[in-house]
């Protein structure tokens, strides 16, 4: 190692303890063991240019254990993104651009948000699938315009976490050479030495997954090995790689090396002015950047606009002599639709046959499809169930990248991180598929992807105790309250084909959210909107569906299937001299969204009683009901028996939504 090597490395270490020390909180050890690896790449192998951190050919850095966030700021700052010294200052405060662990959209050159451990190491499969993908795509002959790389650095942690095992099985699978992943192997974790519950051989598990494994015994000092390793990496094509790194928590500490206190809390000032004696640094002085350190690093940036402009050049070219892929490319991109987009969606009548929502979805998905040539996913095994295949095209895989249908395998919560890297990666709109009942083995994918706002797609089927004869463990109830919890997240609940299609609509034009579309197993009817004085306005979250020529006695509020029951019930209640309105109620985030008197309109406040139907618990339905109203809902688990059985044996049916209504009105 050369001296300015050595005290580039040093500098990242020093900034790194200094940032965690004046935040009083923080992980110091990982970034002191990584610096070297990471001065490495950053300097010497990846293509980024730090003036134009969304430059879109450049390759990809994710941190996926997201609390060595200092190791990260530090290099950023360094190499010349847009961060001053005043924001490594402000580590971990309010309002800061360097927040505890990275956030997408926080911090510029931050990739993907990162923390819970293993989400950023299955993030960066999706960002290395897109790759892939766009690259089979519009690449043309002396011209690759898509041609990066994608880098990750882990733990040990992460190595525990089961969507790692998930995420790295297919990603072996599909054969994602331009994926390199570095292993920090330093034997801590917060309770001690990782032998207390972490025995197994990494390498050998990652190789039987199809990876390339490569070694560096002394990831502390070696950066030739390093930079020998990464090279070594790049040059393999047809497997991804994981570079076994080990390192010493810590190094350099003379009384926090290698051990489980230099993990998650500050070294102390003391230890520090110790440390960087120990390292050889030339000021103990906090945050002291050696000028030529600075400047060295620094060299990234002309380093990143050469090759940009170069990049550049390939780009015009292809857009001089290929127009419609590069206008296809910039579509992609920009998530553009076509002008006459809800034209082309099918139409649904109510003089057809009932159909499932999960039906006219993929009806509707495969149509958007064949218009929208950036829209790209699957399910996890389920794809017959889900309606989520894209029959007019091929299958993602190890000889077709440029094909569209994913199949994940039975791996939702990496398909769910996966699905959020495509998505981060640009150009491509994903989507997932299972159960609405796996939704919660989902669940922290679809937080984070909440999180960052990315606008990916989840469809979930059976959606109800409809579900039947698999019984309580496949019956979801209390799901549909739980993703309303999520901020961000859209869940939609169609009442039936027409809206599931003014559904697709929403997702396709919203690209600033994702969304949860909640599909029925069973058929529905079309509702003949022609009968009642409302059209269907999905777009309002919740709408008057069918109305009564005086002020309501009752508003009957109802989601999906059971909207049907309230149109049913209204009939009869209004023999008994009744005045009743359905409201259909699709969506409680997009009716949150509208003003005060639009909400007025649908659910005025003066009303005798509200009656909310849904086929799962009633949290969230409080608010609608208020003072004067109930929710008929299932507040315990399901049953095994046909679908229709387990309905009127939960209170599912016409002649019980009366009996609630009567029962509130007297």
């Amino acid at each position: 190692m050369n001296k300015i090597d050595k005290l580039s490395i040093n500098t990242i270490r020093s900034l790194s303890i200094d940032a965690v020390q004046k935040a009083n909180s923080g992980h110091p050890g990982a970034p002191m063991g990584l610096a070297p690896a990471a001065y490495t790449l950053w300097t010497k192998i990846l293509k980024h240019n730090p003036s134009n951190p969304k430059w879109f050919d450049r390759d990809r850095f994710i941190l996926s254990g997201g609390h060595a966030s200092a190791l990260l700021y530090s290099l950023l700052f360094l190499t010349g993104y847009n961060l001053t010294i005043e924001d490594i200052k402000r580590f971990r405060q309010w309002g800061s651009k360097t927040p505890g662990h990275p956030e997408y959209g926080d911090t510029p050159g931050v990739e993907t948000t990162t923390g819970p451990l293993g989400q950023g190491f299955a993030n960066a499969i999706g960002i290395a699938i897109a790759e892939r993908h766009l690259a089979a795509t519009f690449n043309k002959k002396n011209i690759e315009i898509i041609n990066h790389y994608t880098y990750v650095i882990t733990g040990d942690g992460d190595m525990m976490e089961g969507i790692v095992s998930e995420a790295a099985s297919l990603a072996g699978h599909l054969g994602l050479g331009k994926l390199i992943t570095i292993y920090d192997s330093n034997n801590i974790s917060i309770e001690g030495n990782t032998n207390i519950t972490f025995t197994e051989d990494v390498g050998k598990r990652f190789e039987a997954y199809g990876w390339q494994i490569l070694k560096i015994k002394d990831g502390d000092n070696d950066i030739e090995a390093i930079e020998k390793a990464l090279t070594n990496a790049k040059k393999e094509k047809n497997r991804p790689t994981l570079i076994i790194l080990k390192t010493n928590i810590a190094f350099g500490s003379p009384n926090k090396q290698n051990t489980a206190d230099a993990h998650g809390a500050p070294l102390g000032e003391e230890e520090i002015i110790l440390t960087k004696k120990n390292l050889g640094c030339p000021n103990a002085t906090p945050f002291y950047i050696p000028e030529e350190a600075f400047k060295h690093c620094r060299k990234s940036i002309a380093k990143g606009e050469k090759a940009e402009a170069e990049w550049l050049k390939k780009y015009n070219l292809f857009c001089q002599k290929h127009p419609r892929e590069a206008e296809k490319l910039n579509n992609a991109i920009n998530l553009n639709l076509p002008e006459n987009f809800d034209n082309i969606l099918p139409r649904f009548s109510a003089s057809e046959a009932p159909i499932a929502t999960r039906a006219a979805s993929g009806k509707i998905l495969n149509t958007i499809a064949k218009q929208i040539p950036y829209l790209m996913g699957g399910s996890a095994d389920l794809a017959p169930s889900n309606k989520t295949f894209l029959q007019d095209e091929q299958e993602f895989q190890k000889q077709s990248y440029n094909g569209k249908n994913i199949r994940f395998g039975v791996r939702e919560h990496a398909m769910g991180a996966i699905t959020t890297g495509i998505t981060l990666h640009g150009g491509i709109r994903s989507y997932t598929g299972t159960f609405l009942v796996f939704a919660d083995y989902m669940r922290p994918s679809i937080r984070l992807a909440s999180l960052m706002k990315q606008p990916t797609i989840y469809i979930f089927t059976h959606d109800s105790v409809a579900v039947g004869e698999d019984g309580p463990t496949h019956q979801p109830v209390e799901h549909i309250a739980s993703l309303r919890l999520i901020p961000n997240l859209i869940v939609i609940r169609p009442a039936d084909a027409a809206e599931t299609k003014q559904a697709w609509s929403f997702i396709m034009k919203n690209t600033n959210a994702p969304t949860a579309l909640i599909l029925s197993r069973q058929k529905l009817p079309v509702i003949d909107r022609s009968k009642y004085a409302s059209e269907t306005n999905l777009n309002k979250g919740a709408y008057i569906l069918a109305d009564t020529d005086k002020k309501p006695d009752i508003i009957l509020m109802a989601s999906g299937a059971e909207v049907h029951l309230a149109i049913e019930a209204k009939k009869i209640l209004e023999q008994k001299n009744l005045s009743v309105r359905v409201v259909s109620f699709p969506s409680f985030e997009i009716f949150e969204k509208q003003d005060n008197e639009y909400k007025e309109k649908v659910l005025p406040k003066n009303i005798k009683a509200r009656l909310s139907i849904e086929a799962g618990i009633n949290t969230g339905w409080h608010e609608y009901t208020t003072d004067n109203g109930a929710s008929l809902s299932i507040e315990t688990f399901g049953a095994s028996a046909p679908g229709n059985t387990v309905l009127k044996q939960f209170g599912f049916t016409v002649e019980n939504v009366v009996a609630k209504a009567l029962e509130l009105l007297n």
